[in-house]
Formats: structure tokens, sequence, C-alpha cells
């Protein structure tokens, strides 16, 4: 513990904390029942999400009691703030989807400017929805400081007519719903039983993408990210979480030595061999730029080529993040995809060892089927593509996990905005085979980049999920399924071809190709643009017009700063 107290030397909180010039810092911490040996030792930030918004992040509280226990074993003092989320399940579908996207910079951000303003030494961060998860982890690399991530956990699945749910089910119940498939009483009855505990949803959508992320990009504890919120396990993952925070601070061990270009790479592989979200593809972007490291859309989409899918997982899957957790979990996948040449071994953790030293005694489980062995997949190749045309220069991704034809053209039939989209599908004035465009959806135009579950989900319930395809400059949720190609660029509000396109032009999507493209000529294209007009924003001010003036194309992460690349200090080392 003297090791520990006298780390204060070399750390932020020296700063607040240490001689005779600070005794009216050290009298706000007397203020709140601090003794004079806690004020001196290593001060941890236990941030979290926990907010009462959603399901995902109503147990982050009580998790982050369990942290605070771990890292006073240790021999340090924490110190709980939360920040903000936006959750996509409450946000889809209307307006509020557009703050989704903008939040996790808001958060990344707000965590970061909590961890200066007080000079916290180290971080351990708890986060449950979509957003949160690379928001809190981004904030953890532009810091630098010691820290651990910690998933709040997933859901438990639900059970209608004595099958199992989730909330996928009920959005794609809306659409069976507008075709007469399913009665008033029977989408009541589903809404109702859909989601019976706290966590995040319970399928690979982008919550347990980003939570498996996390395990393989070395950031979290082994099996952390796969234990569902309701389990009491989880507060024994927070308190070991606790614990070794204190063990990192001594080793000094810090992320931008654990999230190297092999980590990123390691992450990417996860993503495609569960049939992830494609949101991993601009989540990860952003989280290299956080430590100065290049790594696009492009790089991406280089692993999910060459990486195969191997856990049978929804929404494309079986099986939900429970089952596969009491499977074998995160370390299952890791261990055969390991074994197998698909990962790099030599990456350091938060445990203090490498991948490879993590995952020696995990031992392959014969009596599961959720995840396949890494040489006897699903499929060879990952289960999101990355694609580039003439209609998408800057690239596009698409998830082909679960689909059933890897080729499609056909006319396209254009909306400006989700909306106008959604009312056609749900009137049903679309036709099969049609490409369905939706533009001035992208980061800026939005502006926030919205996800279109609704309008995809709504296809997919009566029955058209296949038989249409559906392009966009905005994104797809985690639990979109279909010929959906998300993240177009440049998006169309800077005049990318996606802004071009007309209402019967013919649209070519090859996924195995890895290419999007629309049947006009480089002429014809050039003349289009010398006509078009920006629209203007409809965010005139707040923080959506502030969005607006800072965010990057998707290429690289829709990131609102420079990354570590132009850093000229590091706060750790302050």
């Amino acid at each position: 513990m003297d090791a520990k107290t006298n780390l204060k030397a070399k750390l932020p909180s020296r700063h607040a904390t240490e001689g005779p010039e600070r005794a009216p810092h050290r009298a706000f911490y007397y203020a709140m029942g601090l003794t004079s040996r806690q004020i001196h030792q290593p001060f941890v930030g236990v941030a979290s999400c926990w907010n009462e918004a959603a399901p995902c992040n109503i147990a982050l509280m009580r998790q982050a009691q369990a942290v605070k226990k771990g890292v006073v074993a240790g021999g340090g003092t924490p110190r709980e703030f939360c920040t903000i989320t936006v959750t996509d399940g409450i946000a889809m579908g209307h307006a509020g989807m557009k703050s989704s996207l903008p939040s996790r910079e808001v958060i990344a951000d707000s965590v970061e400017l909590t961890m200066r303003g007080h000079a916290y030494d180290a971080l351990v961060g708890i986060a449950g929805c979509d957003k949160s998860l690379p928001g809190m982890m981004m904030a953890m690399l532009r810091l630098n400081v010691p820290s651990i991530f910690i998933y709040g956990g997933s859901i438990l699945p639900g059970t209608f007519k004595g099958q199992p749910v989730t909330v996928q089910d009920v959005f794609e119940a809306v659409g069976k719903h507008s075709v007469g498939a399913m009665s008033d009483e029977d989408l009541h009855s589903l809404e109702q039983v859909a989601c019976p505990s706290a966590g995040a949803c319970g399928a690979q959508f982008t919550a347990n993408t980003m939570a498996t992320v996390s395990e393989a990009i070395g950031l979290a504890l082994p099996y952390s990210a796969g234990a569902p919120a309701p389990y009491e396990i989880r507060d024994a993952f927070c308190m070991t979480a606790g614990e070794q925070i204190m063990d990192l601070l001594l080793a000094n061990i810090r992320p931008r030595d654990i999230v190297t270009r092999k980590a990123l790479e390691n992450a990417a592989a996860t993503v495609a061999a569960t049939g992830g979200s494609t949101n991993a593809a601009l989540h990860l972007p952003a989280i290299a730029n956080e430590c100065g490291i290049e790594f696009t859309l492009f790089d991406v989409a280089e692993i999910f080529k060459k990486t195969p899918y191997i856990a049978d997982l929804k929404p494309s899957g079986r099986y939900v993040a429970k089952d596969w957790f009491e499977a074998g979990g995160v370390p299952l996948l890791m261990k055969t995809l390991l074994d197998h040449g698909f990962l790099h071994g030599d990456c350091m953790t938060v445990t203090g060892r490498t991948i490879a030293e993590n995952l020696k005694s995990v031992k392959w489980n014969p009596d599961q089927d959720v995840v396949r062995p890494a040489n006897k997949p699903l499929s060879p190749t990952g289960g999101v593509v990355g694609l580039r045309g003439n209609l998408a220069p800057d690239g596009a991704i698409v998830k082909v996990a679960g689909m059933e034809n890897s080729k499609f053209s056909g006319p396209a039939r254009c909306f400006d905005g989700e909306e106008a989209c959604f009312e056609a599908v749900k009137a049903k004035t679309y036709k099969e085979g049609d490409v369905l465009v939706i533009r001035y959806e992208g980061p800026r135009g939005g502006p926030g980049m919205r996800e279109m579950l609704s309008t995809t989900a709504t296809l997919y319930g009566q029955g058209m999920g296949n038989k249409v395809a559906l392009i966009t400059d905005g994104r797809f949720s985690g639990a979109t399924r279909g010929f959906c190609v998300g993240h177009v660029g440049p998006e169309a509000a800077v005049g990318g071809p996606i802004a071009l396109v007309r209402d019967g032009d013919i649209v070519e999507l090859d996924a195995v190709a890895g290419t999007l493209n629309v049947k006009l000529s480089a002429d014809e294209l050039a003349k289009r643009k010398s006509q078009w007009k920006p629209r203007e924003s409809e965010a005139g001010s707040g923080y959506l017009w502030k969005y607006a003036q800072q965010v990057g194309p998707a290429l690289t992460g829709a990131v609102t700063h420079p990354g570590a690349a132009a850093e000229k200090s590091c706060y750790a080392d302050i």
C-alpha cells in the first residue's frame, strides 16, 4: 500500500492534493468525508453511464459500487461520476436518433473533462448502451491513464408463445402488424414480454458487438463482456476491475500500450467472426484516432474479408449473449480464432498479460454449438463486408451474415431522409426489386447519422427483407438484417454520388466483389454534380449544429477532433 501511496509523486492528482498550497482543495475532500490517508492515495475515476432512460443503463450504478469496493481494497480512492447516454432503442425511428452518434462524442468529452478538471489518476468506465461503449473507450485512450472498461451486461431473452424473443422481434412485429400478419393483441403481448430484465439488447447488436471488442482489444477483463446484467457474477468482475486498476497504476500499463494496430485488427476480427454490427466499422476508426493510429473503414473491411464467421448469434443466427456466455463467452471464440491464426496473441491486455497468455487455459467446449471452430465456420468470410465503387468512393459497409443473396441489382427509389422512406414502406408503395436510397442522413447531413432500424425491420416484417435493397449515408442498427448498405461516403450533404442518384437509375451491389455502383458514366455523374446544390441543414443552433460543423466522414469514424496524432501533451503525463 505504501508503494501505491508513494505513486502520488508522479500522478496527476498530486496537483490537487499535495503541498501546503493545496489546503483549500483538501478542505473540499474533508467536506465529503475523506480521511487524510484517502486524500493522499491515488484517485481513481469510476465513470458510469447510469440513467433511467432504458434497461441498458439501469443496473450500472450498482456495478459502480462494486468497482469502488475493489479500488478501496487495492489501496486507492474511488471518485464516482456519471455521464450521459442516448439509448438507441428509445431514440429509434424519430428525430431523437439524430442525438445518438453525437452522444458518443459528448460521452468521451465529458469523461475527459471530468478527469482533467479533478486530476484523477486512473479510470474504470462502465457503459451499457451502443454509443456509450466506444465513447468510454475513446476517453480512456485520449487521457491515456491506466484504465479498465466494464460492460454493464446484456438483457435476458423474453418468451412469446413458447419461443425466445428479443427487441428485434418487436421491431419486426411492427412490419407484420402493418400488413395484417399480426393482431393488435399479439403485438401488445409481445412488447410486454420481449425485454424481461435490465441490460442491453441481448443479441449481437451494437452494444454486444462493442462489448466483444472491449475484450478483444484488451481493455476489459476476460469473460466480463458476456455475463448478463442480472447475473451476480457481474459484481465480481467489477470488484476485480477495481483491484486490478491499482495494479495497472503500479505497473504503469496505459491504454495506448494496449490498443495498438494489432489490437485493432483483433477487435475487427471478432466483429467479423460474430456477424456483429456494422457500427463497429465506425467506432474502431474513432478509437484508433484517439491513439494516433490511422485505421479507416477500409482497414476494418480488410480484416472482415479474411476472417471466418463462426458465432451463430442473432440477429442472423439462433442464439443470444446469455447463451454465448454460458457456452464459454468471448474467450472461447478468441481461443479458436487464435489457434487458427486469425488473432495476434502478443497484444497486451488489462490483466497485465498478453492475449495468448490470457487464453492459455481456455479449453474448447465440444458440448455447445453457439461458436463453431474457426476451421469449420458458418461461412469462410466475415459477417460484415466493405464495399467501394462509383456510388461509394469513400466506402460503404454491409452485413452479409445470414443473407440469402450476395448480389443485388435494381432501380433506385430515392428519399431525402428516413421518414419519407418509412412512410413509403409502411404504405407498401415500393416494389420488389427496388433499391431504396435514403440520403442526407450522414454525420453532417443528418446531422447525426441516424440508424434505420424502424425502416429495415418493417421491411423484414412485411416479408420483403431479401426482396429489396436499401442503401444510405446513414447507419444501421446491429439488429438490421437483409441487403442493407450503410456509411456510404462521401455523404450526400457534401455532394457525394449518393446525392446525384435519381429514381430509376440502376444500382448494382456485389458483396462478393465488394462493389457498389450506379450505372452512370463518369461524364453523367460530373454533369449532375455541377447542377447539385447543398441543402440547408435542419440544425441552426445547439449541439447538433456544433456537431455538424466539426464532424468528419464515416470513412475515418465520424470524429470531431484530430486525435492523438495532433496531441501537444498527454494528460497522463501532466
